[in-house]
Parts: structure tokens; sequence; C-alpha cells
């Protein structure tokens, strides 16, 4: 498939397809921190914060999909090398091993933040394109994890 066959024209939506495989690397690398967090949790916050990373890796694996998918739909393949994750994200691995509670909450509050400031290059980037389909998409996505974010800050107990 081809953008032109949605009605983008492929120079336009070139910078969108970059970003968003630049987002899936991102992703990959959130989505495993937080199972990380959800197999290494302990202390009185576990089975609250069992469920909560539980919740969020759900969400991101449903994103993952979405993402990649919305790069064929533009007509380019996905990234799918761990390989190339590593190299391209942003946010980087951690050991959660042993990790206190709240380090972990500060840690998908950190990838929360990139992915949102990623989020918001994309939407410049989608209306520069006239690319409305990933523009809803990646609003979408921006609004759980802004929400999610308050939500997670008010546990944690900061401003």
């Amino acid at each position: 498939m081809d953008a032109k066959e949605i009605s983008l024209d492929e120079q336009e939506v070139k910078p969108v397809v970059d970003l968003l495989n630049d987002y899936l690397a991102n992703y990959h690398i959130h989505y495993q921190k937080l199972r990380g967090c959800h197999w290494n949790i302990k202390g009185q916050n576990f089975f609250t914060l069992h469920v909560k990373f539980e919740e969020l890796y759900t969400e991101a694996q449903t994103t993952i999909d979405e993402i990649a998918e919305r790069v064929l739909t533009l007509g380019k393949p996905p990234h799918s090398r761990f390989a190339d994750y590593i190299n391209e994200s942003r946010i980087k691995e951690i050991d959660t091993i042993g990790m206190q509670d709240m380090a972990m909450i500060d840690a998908i509050l950190d990838d929360m933040a990139q992915l949102i400031e990623m989020e918001r290059e994309l939407l410049e980037e989608t209306e520069q394109a006239g690319d409305e389909g990933t523009n809803d998409m990646v609003n979408r996505f921006m609004q759980f994890k802004e929400k999610n974010t308050w939500m997670l800050r008010s546990f944690a107990n900061k401003k």
C-alpha cells in the first residue's frame, strides 16, 4: 500500500512515518519497563501497583500494535527488531529487580513525559501532512497518558 491510496502525499507523510517508528521504539522500551515493574513490585503498595502496572502494560501492548498498523497503513514497514528499538529509543532500559515502588513510579512518569513530548511532535507533523487519522490516534494515546500521569503523581503525592 501507498499513502496516496488514502489520499495522503507520500513526501508529506514521510516525517510522520519516521516519527511513528521512533515512537514505536520508545513504546517497546516503555512496555518492557512496565512489565518489569509489574513482575518485580514488592512492599506495601504491591496490590495496588501490581494491578496498575498490568493495566498500563496491557494498554501499551494495544498501543504498540496500533502504531505499527498505522505505519503499515501509511505504506511503510514498522520497525520490528529489539536492536532497533534499543538504538532508536530516547527511553532507556532499567533493571527493575530490587527497585523501590516509588522509584518505579518515577521511572514510569519519566517515560510518560517523554512519550507525551513525542506525541506533541507527532501532532505537529500530522497536522502539516494533513494526516487526521494519525493525529486522532496519537491524540487518544496522549490523553490516556496525561490522565495516568495525574493519577500516578497523585498516588505518589507529587505536585
